[in-house]
């Protein structure tokens, strides 16, 4: 770079916290939208300190299984991260998405701040007319974060042959790559 050449200012990063149904899901969809620079699986909503995942899957520590997204709102503002999250699970089930139970796959959107919090009450009261029962996914406060064990990172990428990969993820990425909600890979 020359002495006349501005720094470039680096993009501010905004993140949202979601969860509904299992993470490796979510994760496979969010990290195909442009603009999301990560995504990380992880647990939160709950009181244990430094959860793991057997603990969360006894569903007693009040976590939810969730995707933190990290994304440049010049690319890609929450409302359209959101409208992707209300498309991409049912929203009207309570603490389950297909064969996942429990309170740990509750489907919630955990808002970082007051605008987040605008934004995602704007945007459940608008998706609520697309469905034919009530939406029960919840409003948390974005509390404590706890990443998800290593295994649980990329799971989709790293392991599509896996069963869980092949018959579920596979074919829910396909139906939102056809519907035009996820760019096709």
């Amino acid at each position: 770079m020359s002495a006349n050449t501005p720094a470039e200012t680096p993009a501010k990063t905004e993140i949202a916290t979601l969860g509904g149904g299992c993470f490796w899901c979510l994760e496979a969809v969010f990290e195909r939208l442009p603009g999301v620079s990560k995504v990380e699986s992880g647990y939160a909503g709950g009181e244990t300190k430094d959860p793991t995942y057997p603990e969360i899957c006894t569903g007693t520590t009040g976590h939810a299984e969730v995707v933190q997204i990290h994304f440049d709102p010049k690319k890609i503002g929450y409302d359209q991260i959101l409208s992707v999250f209300w498309q991409c699970h049912d929203p009207t089930t309570l603490n389950r998405q297909g064969n996942d139970i429990g309170t740990q796959y509750r489907s919630t959107i955990m808002p970082h701040d007051k605008r987040q919090t605008a934004i995602a009450e704007q945007s459940r009261k608008e998706w609520a007319k697309e469905f034919n029962r009530p939406i029960v996914t919840t409003m948390e406060p974005g509390k404590k974060f706890y990443k998800a064990e290593v295994n649980h990172q990329d799971y989709f990428r790293l392991n599509p042959g896996v069963p869980y990969c092949a018959f579920l993820i596979q074919p829910k990425l396909k139906a939102l790559e056809d519907k035009k909600v996820i760019p096709a890979k």
